[in-house]
């Protein structure tokens, strides 16, 4: 049964509960080892943070910053601030230097909590640029520190400081004082454009987010859930927090790019994830069968239509599946489906939350089909993430983005903008009032920026309304809409839409390297390096027919007409990519500008 309460209180309070059960697995900073870590280990552990802030004077409601990938040590800074009332400023992991400093000046952060070498030397950087900061605390005992530091201390000293008896009174005074209106968190959301805007989310937005997703939720105290996305994304970090009030386990996995492995030795019951991450599952699905021998192709193909018309013709309908149906289900469900959730460490799988970008009504039908609950969900920063998610018990569309949490309300504004209010959105950007006047209307409703339609109870995205090209004959093209049509094909990495004042719709295309490679190998395809693989007509004519294929369903003035292969891909470096990885339009039109121009040449 969920704890709902101040998130302040929620360690203390939890510990009462379960003592010394399990609540984190996580591995310490390059260890390949899992370790374990008990409701009473966080309670403690969080007071003693807390005193040791005391102790460096962190102030009522006063900001600091956490510079790091996941960890332990993070969520220990977070629930440590949380209980003094101070305001944790968390900063993604690949966070430029430039990032990193604005956020400090603006935010006028003291004390920063770093995770690893890289963090910790683009800190130190910066920190002679910031007439605020004070001193780095470094959570990885492997960090190397500059010579004559010394503002820098280790999280492992820092937290000795919160050992002392005096400070055990002030605490508990300031966790005595902490209220809803108190402001939890400052999230940056880098954006496609402009300077970091810092999104106020107060400990009242997150009890209520915390109340109602937990009416339409499924998770409780024998699940098991893994960190994929950085929690600094406020998708990660509701559902992480989220899942603490239900008493489930926490998985912490520190490096993105070896979750698959993390997912096969610690068995998840629940992750939350973007689109791109099943679009990979079910690029590699298909590879498999496409390369099986013609028997096994067709008991996979077999086993992938039966569990579509158990799980989407009648489930997602909200009907009972006939006998025949549901005992072929149950066998094909023990069998090749088990078979294809254990390569992904489900043995015993219950909901995957899925938001953060369109998904592809191909891949949200795969992952239902082989047994396996996507919960499709929309949300922002500004709504403390969920708007709408499929609910438990409920139908559901596949296509749409769920039906509305409790206590939200949605209004369809102007060019059917989605309009939101509610205890869940945020009261502004941080020391931005001029932004503030711009995202409200004047009855109070924030202004989402995406288009979209209510149906049954059940809300559809269109397009973001910001992001919208208009072609030089006057027709609008979603590019999200279309990328995300293209980016299912296991060739296909990463795609850029152009078509703003143009003739036609092309296409900046980053291929999947090791598939393509391996295409041209098993069919006698000679290349030197990259860019003469990208430029021989037979690659190029085997995608041009793939990508014909894909977007059949799309508007003739919406088609690609033309692409364009790229030998490097789009990066966070180079600026064409948030923190999220969402695209940077204008640094990708610009920094591809020739490659462009020749798709448009007669």
């Amino acid at each position: 049964m969920q704890t709902l309460c101040h998130l302040a209180l929620l360690p203390h309070e939890q510990a009462k509960k379960y003592g010394d059960r399990t609540v984190f697995e996580y591995k310490d900073f390059g260890s390949k080892t899992w370790k374990k870590a008990t409701w009473n280990d966080f309670s403690d552990n969080v007071r003693r943070v807390s005193c040791a802030m005391l102790s460096l004077g962190i102030k009522v409601q006063e900001n600091i910053g956490v510079f790091s990938q996941n960890a332990l040590p993070y969520i220990y800074t977070d629930f440590g601030a949380f209980g003094i009332r101070a305001v944790s400023i968390p900063f993604y992991a690949t966070s430029s230097e430039q990032q990193l400093q604005f956020v400090i000046n603006d935010a006028q952060i003291r004390f920063i909590f770093v995770g690893e070498q890289e963090q910790y030397d683009k800190a130190r950087r910066v920190q002679a640029l910031c007439s605020t900061l004070e001193r780095i605390i470094v959570y990885d005992e492997m960090v190397v520190f500059a010579d004559h530091d010394v503002t820098s201390m280790r999280f492992s000293d820092f937290i000795k400081l919160g050992d002392e008896p005096a400070l055990e009174g002030p605490r508990q005074q300031r966790l005595s004082e902490s209220n809803d209106d108190d402001l939890a968190n400052i999230l940056y959301t880098s954006g496609t454009t402009g300077d970091p805007k810092g999104v106020m989310l107060s400990f009242g937005q997150y009890t209520a987010a915390f109340k109602a997703n937990n009416e339409c939720v499924p998770i409780d105290e024998n699940d098991r859930i893994i960190t994929f996305l950085p929690i600094t994304h406020i998708f990660e970090r509701g559902w992480d927090f989220l899942a603490l009030t239900e008493g489930s386990t926490l998985i912490i996995n520190t490096n993105p790019h070896e979750i698959q492995e993390a997912m096969r030795e610690t068995h998840p019951t629940c992750m939350s994830a973007v689109p791109r991450f099943w679009e990979k599952v079910y690029a590699g699905v298909m590879a498999k069968i496409d390369n099986a021998s013609p028997m096994q192709q067709k008991m996979l193909r077999e086993a992938l239509s039966i569990g579509y018309e158990y799980n989407i013709r009648h489930k997602a309908a909200g009907k009972k599946a006939p006998l025949g149906l549901s005992l072929k289900y149950k066998v094909i469900d023990k069998t090749l489906l088990s078979l294809v959730r254990k390569q992904l460490g489900l043995k015993r799988p219950n909901i995957f939350p899925t938001a953060g970008a369109v998904v592809s009504k191909e891949v949200e039908t795969f992952v239902h089909s082989i047994g396996i609950t996507m919960i499709v969900g929309y949300g922002l920063t500004e709504s403390l993430a969920t708007v709408s998610c499929d609910h438990r018990d409920e139908k559901y569309t596949v296509g749409s983005v769920g039906r509305p949490i409790n206590g939200i309300e949605i209004r369809i504004g102007e060019n059917s903008e989605i309009l939101l209010k509610g205890p869940t959105i945020t009261k502004g950007y941080y020391r931005r009032d001029e932004l503030n006047r711009e995202a409200f209307t004047e009855d109070g409703f924030f202004r989402t920026g995406d288009a979209g339609y209510l149906k049954d109870g059940e809300l559809f995205l269109t397009e973001r309304i910001k992001d919208l090209y208009k072609t030089s004959n006057g027709k609008y093209v979603a590019p999200q809409a279309v990328e995300s049509k293209l980016l299912v094909d296991k060739y296909i990495e990463q795609i850029a839409v152009i078509a703003d004042e143009r003739k036609f719709v092309s296409a900046l295309i980053v291929p999947a390297y090791p598939m393509l490679e391996e295409y041209a190998l098993q069919n006698d395809i000679h290349f030197a390096d990259r860019a003469d693989l990208c430029s021989n007509p037979k690659i190029m004519q085997m995608l041009a027919e793939r990508i014909e294929t894909l977007q059949q369903g799309l508007a003739g003035y919406e088609q690609v007409k033309r692409f364009t292969l790229l030998t490097e891909p789009f990066s966070m470096e180079n600026g064409e990519l948030t923190n999220t990885l969402k695209t940077r339009r204008p640094t990708i039109i610009k920094n591809h500008a020739e490659e462009i121009e020749a798709m448009y040449k007669e």
